[in-house]
């Protein structure tokens, strides 16, 4: 199994791969995160929110997951990035970048730039909202609290856009490396994949926009 692995990461195809299932299991992630965290606005004190948290805090589990989703991250991203410097050195002059102009989106030009942007954002959050709570505290006064501070606040509208234009080309382009590249369905996939970063950005914004400008919940 170990020398499998070890074969599939010294194949740029297999390294590909790797990215883009790390890559839709992320966004699979994403996709529940949001869904607990709008819990957050079921009602005006943040009661359901907090309580999403206990629950979420208290599973036995939650060690053994966020070993797993860190792993999914460092992976994910250490490959992404082996992979784009690997396809630097093979068009030193870019010509098939400019060849290929007309087909590129803004969110396929930015990857590696939005995929920093991301990590740096996921380290801003992580420290927020898991290093830095103390026991006892209430998750919903602390989101208010943080999200509050207009450079906090400014921090994440810049990591969920770039978050949102990362997606914008990672569900195609994840498809498409694992084999879903017909005329019939790619067009079907761009639309599935925009309205999904579209939502999920919409989503994890209405937190820094309405924490922000509101100041409570709801």
């Amino acid at each position: 199994m170990l020398s499998w692995l070890i074969r599939i990461a010294q194949s740029s195809i297999g390294r590909k791969a790797v990215v883009a299932l790390t890559g839709l299991a992320l966004i699979g992630f994403l996709i529940a995160h949001l869904a607990g965290n709008l819990t957050y606005f079921a009602d005006s004190d943040g009661a359901a929110f907090d309580a999403y948290a206990e629950t979420l805090g208290s599973n036995p589990l939650l060690p053994i997951a966020e070993v797993g989703l860190t792993l999914l991250f460092l992976v994910h991203i250490g490959l992404a990035l082996r992979l784009s410097m690997e396809n630097r050195k093979a068009r030193p002059q870019g010509y098939q970048v400019r060849g290929n102009k007309g087909a590129r989106t803004p969110g396929s030009r930015t990857m590696v730039l939005t995929g920093i942007l991301v990590l740096l954002f996921l380290i801003l959050h992580i420290f927020h909202f898991r290093l830095q709570k103390a026991d006892g505290v209430s998750m919903a006064a602390l989101v208010e609290f943080e999200l509050s501070k207009p450079l906090a606040a400014t921090a994440y509208v810049v990591g969920i856009l770039a978050l949102g234009l990362h997606l914008s080309h990672a569900f195609q382009s994840a498809l498409q490396t694992l084999g879903l590249n017909h005329p019939k369905y790619t067009p079907i996939v761009r639309v599935v994949g925009l309205g999904l970063a579209g939502v999920l950005c919409l989503g994890f914004l209405l937190f820094p926009l309405l924490v922000f400008f509101g100041g409570q919940q709801g």
